[in-house]
């Protein structure tokens, strides 16, 4: 993926920030799907769709493809990983709260012992 992680998981979140966006990552969770099924499915324009479709492809979330019986078809899907960044950054983020969390019950555990 990218080189910098923290502009990885902003762009994911910047993408996924929109409820059009999560919608179609839903519906491509459940397979590959043409620009206008999924523009269909959430009841948006196809040029609405397109402009959705760049910023999820523009961020890494989905791929395109051509199939080879329909070269003006585009069909998307998600790209596989494409959260990893943003599962590794919570997870980091999981880590300090717990090591905050325990070192916040030893000290009040030391000043019930007095």
């Amino acid at each position: 993926m990218a080189r910098n992680p923290g502009a990885t998981v902003g762009r994911v979140f910047n993408a996924l920030a929109d409820p059009t966006r999560r919608s179609v990552v839903e519906l491509l969770s459940s397979g590959p799907r043409r620009a206008g099924e999924l523009a269909a499915a959430t009841r948006t324009s196809p040029p609405t769709m397109s402009r959705h479709l760049r910023i999820l492809l523009d961020a890494g979330i989905a791929t395109d493809e051509r199939p080879k019986e329909d070269a003006r078809a585009r069909v998307f899907r998600l790209r596989p990983g494409s959260m990893h960044a943003v599962n590794d950054w919570l997870e980091q983020l999981q880590e300090e709260w717990d090591a905050q969390l325990r070192s916040f019950k030893r000290h009040v555990e030391r000043r019930k012992k007095k």
